[in-house]
């Protein structure tokens, strides 16, 4: 029995050691494995062909590999391609600078821009470093120590230079940091020329962000559009009159409406896989069970399954029916904490929000406000005690997953790199991997690049969730916080600890053998940390060299759209797509900025710190940005969309992060002439001011820059208001609170959509029962069941009398040539994902439309079919006494008031009650004899007077053309759940 403890001891202790020993080094399977001549050939094979095999299938699938080419219009049409096999070079070679602001956006030529700066930038810096530092390295080593064992790699490290040769390392510091100083003012002034453009540009000119205000954190005492003029007094007391519109509080209506999206999803869905093959039903229907938030979820028997497309179709019914009765009543809930106020002026604007920008009256934030679809609607009610308290929160959260995966992070490197490193502490596995090597060598060549893989791309996902809930208060500043988040986690696990952990490991385990026999002090001393950690940087630097160049192959991989490819592939052959998937299949996708400003963000900082250890990985990523700036080109050109567009806000986010990676690679610089450099220690002391010239230039930009950047102007042009009397907005130009109003209050519902060769078999699945037996009278309110005694008849398709509309009302039949993102771009359910400002395709959200009388807006197609799942409720009776639309054309009737600040009153003029349709970019003219409300008609004119002081508003001026055509009633529901039925809102915001 001894004898077996003994042995048993001896094979832990064993594996403890084993494991010590690789936790000693864990990244040098990596290191040894890296060839650099193997891993450029492989790059470079794999690259020209999947480069190859882009060319080759571009001609014949134009949905996955120029998508934008059908869907945008005219203005921002790419350039158009032939056929060629190499066609697609041409366009993105002749493409310029000034033609990709007007194609793209300016977010995506702000990427381009930072792409060839890095690109020249690194350029300049491989021929400093390869004409200097190898030269010197190769010259000035000790020839001595150059044995047969060392590589040609390790020669151009300064590994055997010692003494004043070192020098060349200090100047080169120097000549680093100039050249990435002189890129980035270049570039920074040329950022500032586009950002004037951009501001000078027709579509910012018209829109109404570019001339609102967004204030936050209003006390409760001034939360009314009273209390918002006075708050702008306060920072600018000769502003001219403003239209001001405070947030009222929509409590459970977005909850509500999500829950209704994903019923409509879940039900589309089942109607698919149940439909697949209408001449041919499963015999079985389809069953769910009811969902927890069903607020008849008791009343079911439990574990019980339900019919899934009749449960859903109640569902949505009365869901629908709760929608319409919350909107109606949130005029009367209290106000919050924001609101907004537009200009008729965009200098104006911009001068009042950069007086306010050290001004907080009240403790209110007052800045320029962003797109409509910029915001995060679900962030802005927060107090500011909230936010910081969620920020906090986040960032512990970020620390945490930071530095908790710095050990799976070893893990990885130690065991799933080399698969026999597991097999000397786990003698089970050994066995295993000797009988079975063949398996075990194909798991080990994909389980390392497949986990990598999966945390590149969850990554991205876990931080703009943390994002979102630290409080954010748009979508776009949400993605540059994401960004960092990202460069700190890359830079900190991937290169800090990759770089560090071997040494720091070896350090320790020393200095704590040492003091077992002596001072702990001494035996620090005597470990020589810093001339441990500096070989250790020469020894990884091959591997860097060898990651950088394999990049280029993952940019080819993002120029042949492998996972597209194979996804939708995969979706139409072995799945049940629904219409919508099938659609959304077809959109351009949008691009992931944080992900990508991360990527190169991160190749820089580890080319900068290896510059000067290892030249050739400087020259690696040139070799890469040189590379890839074409590649994105032409994924930004034909592919990709910008889902909300910033104005090339993220520059200065990538700007403070390329300064932090000059003054780490001074540090990297000082700790190797410190290490190397003779006993004066010279050499060391000339790199220490090169830290402070970063921040002193980081100042000098920030001041110089910054404020034309974020200001249309920054000079006091306030206006006399008596000047400005004639040109104040009219009611019909700047609908404030629609635009700026929670989507939640005028967005239509998404109705279910259902295969066109399903529509004679989907009226007979429901047996004639369209009310949900748990609730009386729940679904649809005006339907005819099966037990009424009335006679029923069929509705009629809209504009062609006589033709029975769909199988069942509700649903939107969808032919199959029209499973196409083209047909519904204009639709806020698809084109939200992919381009939701509408720019691209000719509907910008907060265009403000001309005095034109009579225009209206033409589409194919509502945004969502009439009626939806409760039916058409045409109601045309005037609502006398009650609130009038949020977005009505017409005015409110109110008593005549004096009061100075009474000059508009957007949210107390009936907030919801009318909410409807959001302006386009380029209506489209009707004749007036065309027009069906041409006719006059006395009974449905509403009353003028929306700016208090009489009927014609404040001033006396009219706030709408008095024969303007009236409108539908806006206590209909129809009326805020999709579009007025003769024109206006199309379905795009």
């Amino acid at each position: 029995m001894d004898t077996i403890r003994t042995m048993w001891s001896k094979r832990e202790q064993s594996a403890t050691d084993q494991l010590l020993q690789l936790l000693q080094n864990p990244f040098s399977e990596q290191i040894s494995q890296s060839s650099v001549v193997a891993g450029f050939g492989t790059s470079l094979g794999f690259t020209l062909l999947l480069a190859v095999g882009f060319s080759l299938l571009r001609p014949y699938n134009s949905i996955v590999y120029a998508p934008k080419l059908k869907v945008a219009d005219d203005k921002h049409a790419p350039p158009p391609m032939g056929k060629g096999v190499l066609a697609w070079v041409g366009p993105v070679l002749r493409t310029k600078e000034q033609d990709l602001v007007g194609l793209i956006g300016l977010d995506a030529t702000v990427f381009m821009r930072i792409l060839r700066m890095c690109r020249n930038m690194f350029l300049v810096i491989a021929l400093l470093a390869c004409g200097i530092l190898i030269p010197v390295n190769l010259s000035r080593g000790i020839s001595g120590k150059f044995t047969a064992s060392v590589t040609p790699l390790s020669k151009l490290t300064p590994i055997y230079t010692y003494g004043v040769d070192n020098w060349g390392m200090a100047i080169c510091a120097w000549l680093f940091d100039i050249v990435v100083c002189g890129f980035l003012w270049w570039n920074y002034k040329a950022i500032l020329k586009l950002r004037r453009q951009y501001y000078d540009s027709p579509e910012y000119q018209a829109s109404l962000h570019a001339r609102t205000l967004m204030l936050n954190d209003i006390p409760k005492a001034l939360r009314s559009d009273e209390g918002i003029g006075r708050l702008i007094d306060e920072v600018a007391p000769t502003s001219s009159f403003s239209r001001t519109a405070v947030a009222r509080n929509v409590k459970e209506l977005p909850e509500l409406i999500e829950d209704h999206s994903e019923n409509v999803r879940e039900l589309e869905r089942y109607l698919a896989r149940y439909l697949r093959d209408p001449n041919n039903l499963p015999a079985k229907r389809p069953e769910c069970r009811p969902s927890k938030k069903d607020p008849n979820y008791g009343t079911y028997p439990r574990g019980q399954k339900l019919d899934a497309i009749e449960y859903l179709t109640g569902r949505i019914k009365e869901l629908e029916i709760e929608i319409k009765e919350v909107r109606a009543t949130v005029d009367s809930r209290n106000p919050l904490s924001y609101g907004f106020a537009s200009y008729e002026s965009i200098e104006e604007a911009h001068s009042i929000a950069h007086a306010a920008k050290k001004k907080h009256p009240h403790g209110t934030t007052i800045v320029i406000a962003p797109r409509p679809n910029d915001i995060i609607w679900t962030n802005m009610p927060l107090s500011k005690s909230q936010r910081r308290r969620k920020r906090i929160v986040n960032n512990l959260w970020v620390i945490l997953l930071t530095l908790l995966w710095a050990a799976p992070n070893a893990m990885i490197s130690i065991f799933l790199v080399s698969l026999s490193n597991l097999g000397k502490v786990w003698k089970g596995f050994q066995i295993s991997l000797e009988n079975h090597k063949t398996w075990w060598a194909i798991f080990q060549g994909v389980a390392s690049p497949a986990i990598t893989s999966l945390v590149y791309l969850v990554l991205p996902i876990i931080f703009r969730r943390m994002a979102i809930r630290a409080g954010d208060r748009t979508k776009t500043a949400r993605e540059r916080h994401v960004a960092a988040k990202l460069y700190t986690f890359f830079v900190f696990n991937f290169l800090l600890v990759f770089s560090i952990f071997s040494t720091t490991w070896t350090f320790v385990s020393a200095v704590i053998e040492k003091s077992k026999k002596e001072d702990a002090w001494q035996a620090i001393q005597e470990s020589k940390y810093g001339t441990g950690l500096f070989i250790s940087l020469c020894n990884i630097s091959p591997f860097w060299i060898t990651w950088l160049l394999q990049r280029n192959l993952g940019a080819a991989v993002d120029l042949a759209q492998l996972w597209t490819l194979i996804w939708s592939f995969c979706m139409r052959k072995f799945s049940s797509p629904t219409p919508r998937e099938m659609i959304e299949l077809t959109a351009p996708p949008a691009f992931d900025y944080a992900s990508y400003y991360n990527y190169f963000l991160f190749y820089s900082t580890v080319a900068l710190c290896y510059g000067t250890i290892q030249p050739l990985a400087v020259a690696a990523a040139a070799l890469y940005f040189a590379l890839d700036v074409y590649l994105k080109k032409y994924l930004l050109l034909y592919i990709f969309v910008t889902k909300t567009e910033s104005g090339g806000m993220f520059w200065r986010m990538f700007y403070n992060r390329i300064v932090f990676a000059a003054i780490l690679a001074n540090l990297v610089v000082f700790l190797s002439v410190w290490v190397q450099g003779d006993g004066l220690h010279y050499q060391a002391y000339s790199v220490i001011p090169l830290p402070f010239l970063m921040l002193a230039f980081k100042w000098y930009c920030k001041r110089t820059f910054d404020d034309k950047i974020h200001y249309y102007t920054s000079r006091d042009k306030l206006k006399d208001p008596e000047a400005m009397r004639n040109k104040m907005f009219s009611d019909k130009k700047d609908r404030l609170a629609s635009r700026f109003g929670h989507p939640a209050l005028y967005r239509p519902l998404i109705t279910p959509m259902v295969h066109q060769k399903a529509q004679n078999k989907l009226a007979g699945i429901y047996g004639g029962r369209l009310t949900d037996s748990n609730t009386p009278r729940s679904g649809e309110s005006a339907s005819v069941s099966g037990y009424s005694d009335t006679f029923a008849l069929d509705n009629m398709q809209g504009g062609r009398p006589g033709r029975k509309a769909g199988a069942v009302p509700g649903f939107e039949m969808v032919p199959e040539n029209k499973l196409d993102f083209a047909y519904y771009k204009g639709r806020v359910e698809f084109s939200e994902e992919h381009g939701g400002n509408g720019v691209m395709y000719g509907r910008a959200e907060d265009i403000i439309r001309s005095d034109t009388p009579s225009t209206q807006i033409s589409d194919s197609r509502p945004g969502t079919p009439v009626g939806g799942m409760t039916g058409r409720q045409n109601n045309f009776s005037q609502h006398v006494g009650g609130p009038v639309g949020y977005d009505a054309s017409g005015d409110v009737q109110v008593p005549p008031i004096n009061h100075f600040y009474r000059q508009r009153n957007d949210s107390e003029s009936g907030l919801v009650s009318g909410a409807a349709e959001m302006p386009f970019a380029t209506p489209a003219v009707n004749s007036p004899e065309s027009h069906p409300y041409n006719s006059r008609n006395p009974s449905r004119e509403r009353a003028p007077g929306f700016l208090g002081g009489g009927p014609q508003g404040y001033g006396n001026l009219p706030q709408h053309p008095i024969d303007e055509p009236a409108e539908n009633d806006p206590m209909s529901y129809d009326y805020f759940r999709t579009r007025r039925q003769n024109g206006g809102w199309s379905g795009g915001i």
